[in-house]
């Protein structure tokens, strides 16, 4: 195609894009899903309209790469490590039942032993692309659940290419040399760990702040080097996503991880509508009809079996149960890389059309039916919540053992650890209050009792949790949460224990501060307008110190 053509081509997929995009708007559809129909529809199972594949598949790699880059950015080093263990076990443990019961049940659906095993390995897998965009686009990529589920993500990459190079090693006859290759990919993963640690401790911070002068070159320089860690990711056999999450999170410990990551989301979304389309356009409609009845069977495992086995898992390592459901749930999809693989068997000769059908079918229904899940979950936890107590230990970690001194009373309860909230406990105790803090994330409460002071393992949806809480003595109890449904649950469980205290809870929203304070809040912290109240003042203040009317906006000089 000459570059006129491929021009034409990608305007017409925008208009189309924008089209359903709108359409899925105003229906209050997932943008996903919209974007995945648009690909199929001008694929060349429908209208044909994509012809220009490999510089549409270009353009959508670059997007996946800065996906996992922004994501790197704003991952703290410390974050990952707190949640590696339950990432590994969760990972492995999902992995291994996963694969062995779909395995089982492909059989018992009459596929031959060879299908089965790729079905089983494809059902294995999840899509970190649809997880990281979803999550991040609800803000709780940062949040305890997020982060499991991107270590489990992460561990499934990692098995992703080691499957990889098992197939194409048996696939050429070379088995006894699949020890060696797995080997030599580790010698290359710890090199490539070892080189962006040093990059971190020595290189980026006064490389970057040679070029911070100019914001253009800064961005620029930022995506270079996530794409370049892509690129050479790539060359040394792992997933471009984990080069560009290396980058992300190399960068990620310097000072300038805010402004490259502000600027780079309209990038980033840009270039992923073009991930949607090129998936949608590679899923052959001509081969689902004969696959469909046992694709479904095979989607609702996958949807079910993924989330059950994460809440089991994580609810034996003593996490509350809410924290398995959100990450399971994230997780029910099957991944592109399971097409990959897919149609890697069919290159080996393992795989005939109709088994890559088959697996292209449960992607299609997996990655459209987790879309509406992850985006559900939160309103349809409460639905099932008394379902899952099986998922939740007795006394999970940390609950109940606030190791608080009863001679000291406790005079305000802060829920949530996070960076709003730990300086709000931080500044109260700097007031001489006497302070317990609550958080479902175990490192968090960790991390609080090692200042010396009370906390709490609980969940602020838990309506039993408030009977743990010094109630009787703490004259506040504030939230720092900024959800609306997580707040309204906190005022309803505290009035149900006939809490006589204060409550302040925490909105984002002008809306969700009016209905909160219908519901009895006596303070709703706005930490945005507060901040722009504070600035306001301290510029106003400011203009009057150096001469200028206040509120004029300007700052007059002094007349010598």
């Amino acid at each position: 195609m000459t570059l006129v053509d491929v021009f034409h081509e990608v305007a017409v997929l925008l208009v189309l894009a924008a089209v359903a995009g709108a359409i899925a708007v105003r229906l209050r559809q997932p943008l996903i899903v919209a974007f995945i129909a648009v690909g199929v529809l001008a694929g060349p199972s429908a209208f044909g309209v994509v012809s220009a594949s490999h510089e549409i598949e270009l353009l959508a790699e670059l997007g996946i790469a800065l996906l996992l880059f922004a994501v790197g950015l704003k991952l703290d080093v410390r974050l990952i490590r707190s949640t590696g263990p339950v990432a590994l076990i969760a990972g492995v443990g999902q992995m291994a039942f996963t694969g062995t019961a779909g395995f089982g049940l492909a059989l018992a659906l009459g596929l031959d032993t060879v299908t089965a095993a790729y079905v089983g390995l494809a059902l294995t897998f999840s899509s970190t692309i649809i997880v990281v965009k979803l999550l991040s686009d609800r803000r709780e990529i940062d949040e305890l659940h997020g982060r499991i589920a991107l270590g489990i993500l992460i561990v499934q990459d990692i098995a992703v290419v080691l499957a990889m190079i098992a197939l194409t090693a048996i696939g050429s006859g070379g088995g006894e040399g699949v020890v060696t290759e797995v080997l030599l990919v580790v010698a290359k993963g710890v090199a490539l760990l070892g080189g962006v640690g040093l990059a971190m401790r020595y290189a980026l911070t006064p490389l970057l702040h040679r070029v911070a002068h100019l914001p253009e070159l800064l961005i620029l320089s930022a995506i270079a080097l996530g794409i370049g860690l892509a690129a050479i990711g790539d060359m040394l056999g792992f997933s471009r996503e984990v080069g560009a999450f290396l980058a992300g999170v190399a960068l990620g410990s310097t000072p300038y991880r805010d402004a490259i990551g502000g600027r780079l989301v309209p990038l980033r979304d840009f270039l992923l509508l073009f991930f949607f389309v090129d998936l949608g356009s590679d899923i052959d409609l001509g081969g689902l009809g004969g696959e469909l009845v046992t694709a479904a069977v095979l989607s609702l495992f996958a949807l079910t079996a993924k989330p059950l086995i994460v809440m089991a898992i994580t609810g034996a390592l003593g996490y509350r149960k809410r924290v398995g459901f959100l990450a399971g749930v994230s997780l029910g999809q099957i991944s592109e890389f399971s097409l990959i693989l897919a149609a890697l068997g069919v290159s080996l000769g393992h795989l005939d059309d109709d088994g890559l059908g088959l697996i292209a079918a449960i992607g299609l229904i997996t990655i459209s039916a987790s879309t509406y899940a992850i985006n559900y979950a939160h309103p349809l936890y409460p639905r099932i919540e008394r379902w899952l107590a099986p998922f939740e230990r007795d006394r999970p970690t940390y609950a109940g053992e606030d190791g608080h001194d009863e001679s000291e009373p406790v005079e305000v309860v802060v829920w949530g650890l996070g960076r709003y909230g730990r300086r709000l406990a931080e500044g109260l105790l700097e007031h001489g209050h006497r302070v317990m803090g609550v958080d479902y994330d175990p490192r968090a409460v960790e991390g609080w009792r090692a200042t010396g002071h009370p906390a709490l393992y609980g969940d602020l949806e838990d309506p039993e949790l408030p009977a743990s809480l010094p109630l009787a003595t703490a004259e506040w109890v504030i939230s720092s949460v900024p959800r609306r449904d997580a707040n309204a649950a906190l005022l309803h469980a505290l009035r149900h224990h006939d809490y006589r205290g204060r409550v302040a809870v925490t909105a984002h929203h002008d809306e969700d501060a009016r209905d909160l304070r219908q519901r009895g809040a006596d303070a709703v912290l706005e930490p945005f307008a507060d901040a722009a109240e504070q600035v306001i003042a301290a510029l106003d203040s400011a203009v009057e110190a150096t001469g200028g009317t206040p509120g004029d906006g300007r700052a007059r000089r002094p007349r010598r």
